[in-house]
């Protein structure tokens, strides 16, 4: 049986999650965290870095969470692929996942990266620089979903499974303001799908371990 390492509260998990979920692929988590030291310590001999998500399949390791959605996509399950089929609306779904990570996922992790510190090694400069893009990448992603239910191709994809975890987090570092209604209603639309809303309930437990507060409305 397939096994995933990392942690339930974790953005860049959601997303190998939420195609498994999407896939029903029948699977082996394993947590880690500071109670599981075998599975850190499996973690740490076959990352580069100490990182998770890591997916298992027999002797095949696969890293990062982009590449474990393409290898499920060419493995498992019958659902229609997260990565299009059709050349030109895969490139689309494969920007918008990296669109969504760097310019979402990426300033929300540094701000939440940054809470995390002690006082002393605070980053008020780099903090607001991290918000600053964030509100700007707000206004361009509301203009993309002008007209669009998903992010790409027309369909739920790679992309969305990109989107979930980064705008769910963004939103609490960082709201996402009133006039980007385009935007707030595609949140919405994620938190709504019944993979997206599982791997919310499965990370509840966990969240006393956000350093900033939770919001009253998710």
């Amino acid at each position: 049986m397939i096994q995933l390492y990392g942690h339930p509260f974790a953005a860049f998990v959601w997303k190998p999650l939420i195609a498994l979920y999407e896939r029903s692929v029948p699977f082996d988590f394993r947590m880690v965290d500071p109670g599981h030291p075998d599975n850190s310590a499996a973690v740490a001999e076959a990352t580069p870095a100490g990182q998770f998500p890591l997916l298992v399949d027999g002797t095949r390791t696969v890293l990062e969470s982009s590449s474990i959605i393409e290898y499920l996509d060419a493995t498992q399950g019958s659902a229609g692929p997260m990565i299009p089929v059709d050349r030109l609306r895969a490139v689309e779904a494969r920007q918008m996942d990296g669109l969504f990570d760097d310019y979402i996922a990426a300033p929300m992790q540094s701000i939440v990266a940054d809470a995390l510190r002690g006082e002393e090694d605070r980053d008020a400069y780099g903090v607001a620089e991290a918000k600053a893009k964030l509100g700007k990448a707000y206004g361009w992603f509301d203009r993309w979903m002008d007209g669009r239910d998903w992010a790409a191709a027309g369909r739920f994809t790679i992309a969305d499974c990109a989107a979930a975890p980064a705008l769910f987090y963004a939103d609490w570092v960082h709201e996402i303001p009133q006039n980007c209604a385009k935007l707030r209603g595609y949140r919405a639309r994620l938190l709504e799908r019944p993979s997206i809303a599982r791997v919310v309930d499965e990370a509840r437990p966990f969240r006393h371990f956000f350093p900033l507060g939770i919001p009253n409305r998710d």
